[in-house]
C-alpha cells in the first residue's frame, strides 16, 4: 500500500505564483509590446485568453506531463500525479493545466465549493489528477550526511 500526501491549497498557490512570476510576466511584457493585431485578450475573470495564458497552458502541459512539475511546484516539494501516484502524461496535463491556464477563479470555485475536503480543482477531477508532496531525497544506503550545525 502507498501513502500519498495530498498538498495544501497554500503550497499550491505558491507554486502557481512562482509559475505567474517566472513565465506568466515576463510572457504578458512581452505581448504588450506587440503590434495590436497579435494582442489577444477575451473576458478577463471568468474566462482569460490571452497569449501569457496560452503560453502558460503549453508551459504546464509540457512540464507536468512529462516529469509531473513545474519549476515552482519543484520549488515547492509538490507534484502532480494520477489518483494512485503514477505519472501522468501529456493527454492529462492538458486537461488538468487547462482549468488553471483559462478558467482559474470557476475551476478553483468549484473545487472548494462541490468538492470540499478532496483538494482538488475542478479540472483536478475531470483529469483524474492529484497534486501530491513529494518524498525529500533519501541518503544512499550505507552513506550518512554530516552537516555542519550553523
Amino acid at each position: 500500500m502507498v501513502t500519498l500526501y495530498l498538498a495544501g491549497w497554500g503550497t499550491r498557490f505558491w507554486a502557481w505564483l512562482i509559475d505567474i512570476i517566472l513565465v506568466g510576466l515576463p510572457v504578458s511584457a512581452v505581448s504588450d509590446r506587440l503590434p495590436p493585431a497579435w494582442q489577444v485578450t477575451v473576458a478577463p475573470g471568468l474566462l482569460s485568453i490571452s497569449l501569457s495564458s496560452l503560453v502558460l497552458f503549453i508551459y504546464w502541459t509540457v512540464l507536468e506531463g512529462y516529469g509531473g512539475r513545474s519549476i515552482g511546484k519543484m520549488a515547492l516539494n509538490v507534484r502532480v500525479a494520477g489518483r494512485a501516484g503514477e505519472d501522468i502524461g501529456v493527454g492529462a496535463a492538458a486537461v488538468e493545466s487547462f482549468g488553471k491556464a483559462f478558467l482559474l477563479i470557476p475551476d478553483c470555485l468549484i473545487g472548494w465549493l462541490a468538492m470540499p475536503g478532496s483538494k482538488q480543482r475542478l479540472f483536478n477531477r475531470i483529469s483524474g489528477t492529484i497534486v501530491i508532496k513529494t518524498q525529500e531525497q533519501e541518503e544512499p544506503e550505507g552513506v550518512t550526511y554530516v552537516k555542519d550545525e550553523e
